[in-house]
């Protein structure tokens, strides 16, 4: 079997949204620190990506979105050298710095690169540690952390670069993929798989009854085996039948029952049992070829020790 890569990069530790802000570069620091006391660090092929071109933005994004960000951060800029602040504000919980569109355009990037290895054959599967994550990110707004889909861009990008006909996007953070949701509904070559807290953010949970998506919202205090539950019941028939060629996994930990920034009760047993019958999927129908991205996760060792599960399972180790 082939390699697991471990895309990052230090741009990704520069974006921040200010202080005690839970998105942030120690949850990076985190999963790093966890994959050297654990020895994985040594199982890893580890990459530095570049940045993505805005023409394959564009495959999942408005040209206007795209160019508002990066005038947004060119304001930023002249302002702070003008003695102005730090941040620039898009909505109550997501702001910029000078920083953030070469870390976005970056995340974005390795999520790209990460597929055309996995593709090629070089590396049998990867996982993308980036931040800003992208799942909230919609076509033409940024939000809830997010500024650019990398999930999304890649799914995108895997079909229309490289030809595949079918892949599958399965989002298991505890809020829903509400961007990623707004950018592949209704495209039939693309399936979308998900569950998350429901009532909770962004307001409303799914919005589209498109075939395409199987988005499954569960109460608050669920735990892991009824997730395990559901998504055999509602999750892999979908799956089996789509028969993707390439999987791209949104990978949100902050389900976790340690994560305040949700209420439910999954542990990192149940994000290794996931990753195991996505990865089986995979093997089965995709040539084992799978692209996860970070997502969410805000309890530091919590995240880490998800992570590292996680990872274990794609390495096989």
């Amino acid at each position: 079997m082939g390699a697991t890569g471990y895309f990052t990069h230090r741009d990704f530790w520069k974006h921040e949204m200010g202080s005690g802000h839970p998105e942030c570069p120690e949850r990076l620091g985190a999963i790093e620190d966890r994959l050297l006391v654990t020895g994985l660090d040594h199982a890893l092929d580890r990459r530095e990506p570049g940045q993505a071109s805005l023409t394959d933005i564009e495959l999942a994004h408005g040209r206007m979105h795209v160019a508002s960000l990066k005038g947004l951060s060119d304001a930023l800029r002249e302002d702070m050298l003008a003695g102005g602040p730090a941040h620039s504000a898009l909505d109550p919980d997501t702001a910029i710095n000078s920083f953030t569109w070469d870390a976005a355009l970056r995340a974005a990037g390795a999520a790209l690169e990460a597929t055309d290895a996995v593709i090629s054959g070089e590396l049998e599967n990867a996982f993308c540690a980036v931040r800003p994550p992208g799942h909230h990110a919609c076509r033409d707004k940024a939000m809830g952390f997010c500024f650019f889909n990398n999930v999304a861009i890649a799914a995108k990008y895997a079909l229309e670069r490289h030809g595949l006909k079918r892949v599958a996007i399965v989002d298991f953070d505890v809020h829903h993929g509400n961007g990623t949701e707004n950018i592949v509904a209704g495209d039939d070559r693309i399936l979308m798989v998900s569950f998350f807290q429901h009532p909770f953010y962004p307001e409303g949970g799914s919005q589209s009854d498109a075939v395409n998506l199987v988005n499954v919202p569960v109460p608050a205090y669920t735990k892991g085996m009824d997730v395990r539950e559901l998504i055999e019941i509602m999750w892999i028939p979908r799956l089996e039948a789509h028969r993707p060629e390439m999987i791209f996994i949104s990978a949100g930990f902050d389900a976790h029952r340690e994560d305040d920034l949700g209420q439910m009760g999954l542990v990192e047993q149940d994000f290794a049992w996931i990753t195991q019958r996505i990865k089986d999927i995979a093997l089965r129908y995709s040539q084992g070829r799978i692209v996860s991205c970070l997502e969410g996760g805000y309890n530091l060792s919590a995240l880490a020790r998800s992570v590292e599960a996680h990872l274990r399972v794609l390495a096989d180790v």
